[in-house]
């Protein structure tokens, strides 16, 4: 399988009057072609930097990313001409109706008239924005704008699709149709890079992960890979009954706010278990997840920071 992005020894560096911060520091990344890659990390990792720099938004200071073969920086046109991108700061022009939006990003692209107005219905339809396509947009929620914006990328024929942060603020139904639409995307063998403060989404979605701490690639391959990167498949979480220094002696222990995480084998978790019942603790137990996998790593919560995107 060929490679539809490549990233070597890329880093970015941003500079100000007295002071600079690294926001890539020597990624090397590769994205397999007709695959989605789940960029995931905390606020300030470098998530957005990274689609800014592949998508010829922003130059790199160190090492190189080449889109389809094209180098980002030295053809620009090229790679330009072969993706779509949903910048985390996007915003619809709010004179258009969605139907008017997507058939006009369609026209800019090189479709023709009739085509573009019914690839747009198309996206609407899987988008679930039927009811709004002849509404104006500066009238819609923010999330019905975001789905806009998602539907306005999907109907293009661009090879690769960067999409930051593209659900975030939509309920849980808005969420299932842009998963959806994914999907179908990579389904159509298109290349999709996909950041995301929802690990649940980059689980349901991802063929490779990567995960982001201050800039660095920690780790990266496919869900059961990066889960099989974890000492201790099971994982209890404690909110009551036990001592932090009583469950070290079942394996690895993470403090999560006011709760206890406990990483270990199934025959010790299943013990804890028992003797939570037995002493009315609050426990839960489970196999361990991405975010798990993310604590254990990075040792904090997900959602433990609150710099800005990087």
């Amino acid at each position: 399988m060929t490679d539809a992005i490549v990233a070597r020894g890329l880093g970015r560096r941003y500079l100000w009057r007295g002071g600079a911060q690294d926001a890539l520091v020597d990624v090397n990344l590769r994205v397999p072609a007709g695959g989605l890659l789940g960029l995931i990390g905390r606020n300030g990792a470098g998530k957005t930097t990274f689609v800014r720099v592949a998508s010829t938004q922003l130059l790199p200071t160190a090492g190189s990313v080449e889109v389809l073969g094209h180098d980002v920086v030295s053809e620009v046109g090229a790679v330009r001409g072969r993706i779509a991108v949903i910048p985390q700061e996007s915003r619809p022009l709010y004179w258009l109706t969605p139907q008017e939006l997507v058939a006009y990003y369609l026209r800019m692209r090189g479709g023709a008239r009739r085509e573009s107005e019914a690839k747009a219905k198309e996206a609407l339809r899987e988008l679930g924005l039927v009811p709004w396509a002849h509404t104006q947009v500066n009238r819609l929620s923010g999330g019905l704008r975001r789905r806009a914006m998602v539907a306005m990328v999907m109907a293009s024929d661009a090879e690769v699709v960067f999409l930051d942060e593209p659900t975030t603020g939509l309920d849980p139904l808005a969420r299932r149709s842009v998963w959806s639409a994914i999907r179908k995307a990579v389904s159509e063998h298109r290349t999709v890079v996909l950041t995301t403060h929802y690990l649940d989404e980059a689980e349901a979605l991802s063929d490779r992960i990567a995960l982001l701490e201050h800039g660095r690639i920690l780790l990266e391959g496919t869900p059961r890979e990066v889960a099989g990167r974890v000492r201790y498949p099971y994982r209890v979480a404690v909110e009551s009954g036990f001592t932090e220094e009583e469950l070290r002696s079942y394996g690895e222990v993470s403090r999560i706010g006011d709760r206890l995480l406990l990483f270990t084998h199934e025959p010790a978790a299943r013990e804890l278990t028992r003797k939570g019942l037995e002493r009315g603790a609050r426990i839960s137990l489970g196999p361990v997840s991405l975010e798990d996998v993310f604590v254990q790593m990075v040792g904090k919560d997900f959602e433990s920071d609150s710099a800005e995107e990087a």
